[in-house]
């Protein structure tokens, strides 16, 4: 599986020689910096430490190309070890539970039709004579929207891995029947997480990927 990694990197250096950084989305995020890849000993610590082994694809992108740096969006967050401990640094990176990273992602999240009922009720503006009546009660409808959707259990076995800015980000799943696809959030616009598809099939992380890479070079 490493093979399919062949010249990826270079890919990536020569694009950053080559492109204006404001031609693609998001590299003036990441500049189209890669960082080092991981060394074996340190996957292995990686891996012991959140107690799972991540999906091939990832692991071996991690191994043969970078930790992290130019990527879809504004790119793949690096996976860093800080005062002995690994953690991947991001926008959000921290919404993942790293101590769940074994748990499996779960099959489905809350009820469709609990969040389209909560949703119904989302107070309106025009429906409160007092602004500060208004603000209360929409405090009061966020607070119970995230209870739902945001619960730490709701991203079990998953880590978020790049940031599309407006709090829009796109998560790896590691553990579970969903292994290795990477998942949509947009929860911040009061969408669930959702599959990224290609033709109607789940998008891996190594299609996610070279296919970000395919379209910057185009």
């Amino acid at each position: 599986m490493a093979n399919q990694w062949m010249g990826t990197r270079e890919r990536v250096v020569a694009l950053g020689a080559q492109s204006p950084r404001s031609e693609v989305f998001g590299a003036l995020g990441h500049q189209w910096v890669l960082e080092e890849p991981l060394t074996a000993d340190e996957l292995a610590e990686l891996e012991g430490q959140i107690g799972v082994r991540l999906p091939e694809e990832y692991r071996t992108f991690l191994l043969h190309v970078a930790a992290g740096g130019a990527g879809p969006a504004y790119g793949l967050f690096p996976v860093r070890r800080i005062q002995g401990r690994w953690r991947w640094e991001g926008d959000g990176a921290d919404l993942a539970d790293l101590t769940l990273l074994a748990e499996p992602f779960p099959e489905q999240g809350p009820d469709p039709k609990i969040l389209d009922e909560l949703l119904a009720q989302r107070p309106e503006e025009e429906d409160f004579d007092e602004i500060e009546d208004f603000d209360a009660a929409i405090q009061a409808w966020d607070e119970r929207w995230d209870t739902l959707v945001f619960a730490p259990e709701r991203t079990a076995g998953a880590i978020v891995i790049s940031h599309l800015g407006c709090a829009l980000r796109d998560w790896l799943i590691i553990s579970g029947s969903h292994r290795g696809t990477i998942w949509s959030d947009g929860r911040a616009d009061d969408v669930d997480l959702t599959p990224l598809l290609d033709d109607g099939k789940p998008v891996t992380f190594a299609r996610w990927y070279t296919g970000w890479l395919d379209q910057a070079e185009r």
